[in-house]
């Protein structure tokens, strides 16, 4: 496989541990349409953007795009951020392919009621990764 389908299959491994499982937070990948995702959701988006320290390298944002239920605070929002700071930020995950991603330090924006869905509260989560051959 390529380094983009590999990206993607390596930062979505994360979603699919059991630890993560146990968190209850669904994870959906972006421009995956679920009939009914719930009240709580993520919605991931891999962006590789820039270039990485090789062909087989690339660095990027992973966005996050926490949905809630609005009329509730920040707080849920605030929370779920958390989580996903605990598993990424600042983690380095190998992978079987003989690559790694780095994320780095993460954000979180407010971005108020979602257009699609008045019932739901979105914010943004967004961590830049580096994605490489794993150190040897």
């Amino acid at each position: 496989m390529g380094k983009y389908t590999n990206l993607d299959s390596d930062i979505f491994s994360v979603f699919a541990s059991t630890a993560w499982k146990t968190e209850k937070i669904s994870v959906y990948p972006a421009n995956f349409v679920k009939q009914d995702p719930g009240a709580e959701f993520v919605r991931v988006s891999i962006i590789p953007s820039g270039n990485g320290v090789n062909l087989n390298s690339v660095s990027g944002v992973l966005i996050a795009d926490i949905f809630t239920l609005a009329g509730d605070g920040p707080k849920k929002s605030s929370t779920i951020a958390d989580r996903l700071d605990f598993f990424l930020c600042g983690k380095t995950k190998s992978s079987s392919t003989g690559k790694s991603v780095q994320f780095f330090s993460s954000t979180l924006s407010p971005s108020g009621a979602d257009k699609d869905n008045r019932a739901l509260y979105r914010a943004t989560y967004t961590i830049p990764f580096n994605y490489s051959e794993a150190l040897q």
